[in-house]
């Protein structure tokens, strides 16, 4: 049998409940874009703005208060600069709206709009411990604890006992107290890289390589495309030995070799028997099996044009001692071309005479 009875009631989804009750004119949220021919909004509207200044000031202060509990913080903050506009003659509600406002940009993080507003609060009442507590915070959250903790000091300097001053106050100091820490570690650094620099400078005016005569933006360019830079090895504690960038090339066949961190005290021969292995096979280019380190010779080329034969058993430092200008004669030295020195290598006999007759035949016309 069939049950006989009322009916279940539609159900109806909260929200939209929520929706009709806010469109009733006391119960809204905000007023609507048109409501030139509503009458209820328009009494309401009227009687926000009714009473003396001070009165309609404390209305929108109390609904930012309702809203600001319910965390709806940039409604709040429409209420609480309603209330500021209404330009309250009461000072102690002219500051109240102006912390109130700082308190809903404090939690929609526009701290500038704190720090603003906590000056205009300060300047109504020098002892407002709200604006110093907001003004602390929000310089807490912009990194800036030195000046946070001013704020504390000043604020504790009358409210001593205020525990949300000093729980920030100890913040401040911790986080000051890092930054401190920070600082002195990057100026440490700083100041480690420059000693480091004079350093470099001085032990390569020492070794006399003449840097090459590019300049402006092209040094530049060339200077970020090397790869490695002249340095100090890092296994010398003394840091006395410099590491090079050097170019092996090979003029007979057009090609090279970098070794990008020739320790100045090893020598030519030791670097000779790592490019070319006895028990490796031979380069590509090289089909005549001419490039073995036995059967090498290197020459290097000052800025000047001189020649100079480098013995296998010279060091890269022997070879700047060498280049360097003999008492009276012009600046002259191994020549740093785009942040590398470089060698001549080729094989001995008529390669090497052959090359030699034919840079002394150039440099002669030049």
């Amino acid at each position: 049998m069939a049950f006989i009875g009322p009916e279940e009631a539609p159900r109806v989804d909260f929200d939209e409940k929520m929706a009709a009750v806010e469109n009733i004119p006391l119960f809204m949220k905000s007023l609507p874009a048109d409501s030139s021919d509503d009458v209820a909004v328009q009494a309401l509207q009227s009687l926000a703005h009714e009473g003396t200044p001070d009165e309609i000031a404390q209305n929108f202060k109390e609904q930012g208060n309702e809203y600001f509990k319910g965390k709806r913080y940039r409604e709040a903050m429409g209420f609480y600069t309603q209330g500021i506009d209404a330009k309250p003659t009461n000072n102690a509600l002219l500051e109240a709206l102006l912390c109130n406002r700082a308190a809903c940009n404090l939690e929609l993080e526009n701290y500038g709009s704190v720090l603003r507003d906590c000056s205009k609060a300060l300047t109504i009442n020098p002892g407002s411990s709200k604006a110093y507590y907001r003004s602390a915070v929000a310089l807490l959250s912009l990194n800036r604890p030195e000046e946070a903790l001013d704020c504390c000091e000043r604020c504790l300097s009358f409210d001593a006992h205020n525990r949300a001053v000093i729980s920030v106050r100890d913040r401040a100091a911790k986080d000051k107290a890092e930054k401190d820490r920070k600082q002195r570690e990057k100026e440490d650094r700083l100041q480690k890289e420059r000693d480091q620099k004079r350093a470099l400078q001085a032990a390569l005016k020492a070794r006399n390589p003449l840097r090459d005569t590019c300049f402006g933006r092209r040094a530049r360019r060339e200077r970020r495309r090397t790869p490695t830079r002249q340095h100090f090895d890092p296994e010398d504690a003394s840091k006395s030995t410099l590491i090079f960038p050097v170019f092996f090339l090979y003029p007979q066949h057009a090609t090279s070799d970098v070794i990008s961190d020739f320790v100045e005290n090893t020598t030519f021969s030791a670097h000779l028997s790592q490019v070319f292995p006895p028990e490796a096979p031979p380069p590509s280019w090289d089909h005549r099996n001419e490039y073995t380190a036995i059967n090498l010779v290197v020459y290097a080329v000052t800025r000047r044009k001189r020649l100079l034969k480098v013995g296998k058993k010279m060091t890269l430092r022997d070879v700047c001692r060498v280049a360097m200008e003999k008492p009276g004669d012009p600046v002259d030295g191994l020549e740093l071309k785009d942040g590398y020195l470089s060698f001549a290598v080729l094989p001995r006999g008529e390669v090497e005479q052959n090359w030699v007759e034919e840079f002394k035949r150039t440099r002669d016309t030049e």
